[in-house]
């Protein structure tokens, strides 16, 4: 949950700055048309800023799977009678 809040706050920001630097330059950015561009270049730029996050939420991810997984086969294997 911390990596998409941190990707969010991120799009958000990036958001923020293109919206004020076109205003400080005189031009005027439309919401949308700065909301795509944060979101394009939030994208890849998460994936540097925010690498140990995404790591721990992967491993993370595979310990949910693993365990999944072995529930399965349990159950899988009561099924047929088989005693573990």
């Amino acid at each position: 949950m911390l990596y998409s809040v941190a990707r969010l706050v991120l799009v958000v920001v990036i958001g923020a700055v293109i919206m004020f630097g076109g205003k400080a330059v005189g031009a005027e950015v439309p919401l949308l048309v700065a909301a795509l561009f944060a979101v394009l270049i939030a994208l890849p730029l998460s994936l540097l800023l925010f690498a140990k996050l995404r790591k721990r939420v992967n491993v993370g991810i595979a310990a949910v799977d693993a365990q999944r997984r072995e529930d399965r086969d349990d159950l899988r294997a009561k099924l047929r009678g088989d005693q573990r």
